[in-house]
């Protein structure tokens, strides 16, 4: 069975950094691209940062610049390094999973983790 493992979450000061881990199984992970969202509390859920299989990368407007979205296929993991961190951007953040590329339905999500920033 698929499983998306979400991790590095946490509490950091405005400014600061964070790295978000999402170790999949149970799926052949270099064909998939995976994407980062995130649900703030009393917001819709909205993308944040994808990669494709070919590790092209996208990133949200708001988060451009200041996020890098990676893959390590040896390890089944990507990546989300968050750097210059703002309280806009604590939500929970969910890593996903989609077999037919950054765009479209995706069919696999992580259990999501915390990601708070105090100003």
């Amino acid at each position: 069975q698929v499983q998306l493992v979400d991790s590095g979450g946490g509490l950091v000061q405005a400014g600061g950094s964070l790295r978000l881990s999402c170790t999949a199984s149970g799926l052949t992970f270099n064909v998939y691209a995976m994407g980062w969202f995130r649900r703030a509390p009393g917001k819709e859920r909205e993308f944040v940062s994808a990669i494709s299989r070919r590790y092209d990368t996208y990133y949200a407007d708001s988060v451009k610049g200041r996020f890098t979205i990676s893959r390590d296929n040896a390890k089944n993991t990507v990546y989300l390094q968050m750097s210059s961190l703002k309280p806009e951007d604590a939500a929970v953040y969910y890593c996903a999973a989609n077999a037919k590329g950054v765009t479209g339905d995706y069919g696999y999500w992580g259990q999501g983790t915390q990601v708070t920033v105090s100003s």
